[in-house]
């Protein structure tokens, strides 16, 4: 089999992994060297389907000793193989990056053997392209859970981002789904490396994935697991994959189309608990899921009107960036500039707030922006009616 032809089998069974984020390292150039990394991270560009392409994505292998239900490299699908060797890999790597197509590796595999020999080859592969191609741009590997300490800490120091999937949001869940796969062993690993994380060990810290959908797992359950990772393992970001019916399977949910609106509401709920101080209790003390037509800071102020209206000129800086439509930089704004003035509505709009939201929320010198009452089905049916629901991609990548 041709470089070419592997690259697009291999190129193709990598997409489906999301988390290849790619900021927070400094490698700097050597002598003779190629390519550098810096916290600013790499030009990106997304498919279609909202993930990043921006990297050299690709598996050593879609050979795999596991059976995954919703992997469409399970060992039981009937689809052609292939395998890169780490020369291959480099090469590619290297012509890529000469040619400007990429300016980072984002590797992968399957597991083939077992946990140990995979990483074995990984690591050769990222070896010789630190040090006989002198490649130093950004790299990404996946970790293999149950590898070795000794082989973890070596492609750690190979590596600026390492990362593990949890792949689902509950061991029940992965029992049922992926039998071969123990999250036990996974927790593991995702330990091993957040507790080894320096400059000379994954820089750029370690992320995981969590695929959404296939399960019967509620949004309150895949918050409840990415709160428990972020402060058990300081993680960079845990991505929300929202599950994409590639096999057929009786465990496996019956649908067409992936939840991508369920996975841009999680991806917006994990934002309010790293940023804006929200608990997975508050957000989810009435329901266990997002709401899909509304975001969750939104929808949390409609069930919390007792809450509302803030005055803008009082609010402390918790108070403001839990206000619908006023984010982390207008809230900083709104505190700096009260020191100097009142603020009056005109202010919030010459400050770049968007009053669409806010105006329901919030009052200026104990005044309304119009004569609106807190009501909840009011506001809510004029939200739905002026802001259609839509997939809106994060940043992913600046942290």
């Amino acid at each position: 089999m041709s470089i070419q032809e592997k690259l697009k089998i291999l190129a193709d069974a990598a997409k489906y992994d999301a988390s290849c984020s790619s900021s927070g390292s400094t490698r700097k150039n050597t002598n003779n060297g190629l390519g550098n990394a810096a916290y600013g991270g790499i030009c990106h560009s997304f498919a279609a389907d909202g993930r990043c392409i921006s990297l050299l994505k690709i598996l050593l292998t879609n050979c795999c000793i596991f059976d995954c239900k919703y992997c469409l490299n399970r060992k039981s699908n009937n689809i052609k193989r292939a395998m890169f060797t780490p020369e291959e890999i480099c090469e590619i790597t290297i012509n890529f990056y000469k040619r400007n197509y990429i300016e980072g590796l984002f590797l992968s595999s399957g597991i083939i053997n077992n946990p140990d020999y995979t990483m074995e080859l990984l690591i050769k592969t990222i070896y010789l392209l630190r040090n006989k191609y002198h490649f130093n741009g950004y790299i990404h590997a996946k970790a293999i859970p149950g590898c070795s300490e000794p082989l973890l800490k070596k492609l750690g120091s190979l590596v600026d981002r390492l990362s593990t999937n949890i792949e689902l949001p509950s061991s029940n869940s992965l029992k049922l789904l992926a039998p071969n796969k123990n999250s036990e062993k996974i927790t593991s690993t995702m330990a091993s490396i957040s507790k080894n994380i320096n400059k000379n060990f994954a820089p750029a810290g370690s992320s995981t994935q969590m695929i959404i959908g296939a399960s019967p797992d509620s949004d309150k359950e895949i918050m409840q697991k990415s709160s428990s990772m972020y402060q058990q393992f300081a993680l960079k970001r845990v991505f929300y994959s929202a599950y994409i019916p590639v096999n057929k399977d009786k465990l496996l949910p019956q649908i067409t189309t992936p939840p991508l609106i369920r996975e841009n509401r999680l991806y917006q709920a994990d934002w309010l608990l790293r940023y804006y101080k929200f608990s997975v209790a508050e957000l989810f003390d009435k329901t266990d899921f997002l709401n899909t037509l509304l975001d969750p800071k939104t929808d949390w102020a409609l069930n919390h009107l007792e809450e509302f209206p803030k005055e803008i000129n009082e609010a402390t800086f918790n108070d403001l960036i839990k206000i619908p439509g006023i984010g982390l930089k207008s809230a900083k704004k709104i505190v700096s500039s009260r020191k100097y003035f009142t603020i009056e509505f005109k202010d919030l709009k010459n400050m770049g707030i968007s009053l669409k939201k806010a105006q329901y929320f919030i009052t200026c010198n104990q005044k309304y922006f119009r004569k609106t009452p807190l009501n909840k089905s009011i506001i809510t049916n004029y939200l739905l009616t002026n802001n259609k629901p839509q997939i809106v991609q994060l940043s992913l990548f600046n942290e």
